[in-house]
């Protein structure tokens, strides 16, 4: 009887460790996945600063807002990672700061 209480309790504590594991694991994913999230928001809003600084010189060395974002590519050095974001530029008049949006691919 002995024999079986101490197999049990071994058991137990083996089910117990493993669990605790399995938490430890999935609490390490969630933090990895928030501050993924995190950092593509970060870089969401770091290329709309550049591409509204983009715009801003451009009106300031050519008189105008570009026409569009490939304009700024391949005149003003911006660069965008379209696997990860979306850039909504639209621009209304030549003269008037053009409206820019950037997502990224998840929301």
């Amino acid at each position: 009887m002995l024999k079986r209480k101490k197999g049990i309790k071994e058991t137990l504590g083996f089910m117990t460790s493993i669990a605790a594991f399995i938490c430890v694991i999935g609490l390490f994913i969630g933090g990895t996945v928030f501050f993924s999230q995190k950092a593509d928001a970060r870089g969401a809003d770091t290329l709309r600063d550049a591409i509204r600084r983009a715009s801003v010189q451009c009106y300031a060395i050519e008189g105008r807002y570009p026409p569009s974002v490939e304009y700024l590519e391949e005149n003003y050095g911006i660069q965008i990672d379209r696997d990860r974001y979306n850039v909504f530029y639209s621009g209304f008049a030549s003269n008037i700061m053009p409206d820019i949006t950037v997502n990224t691919h998840e929301q």
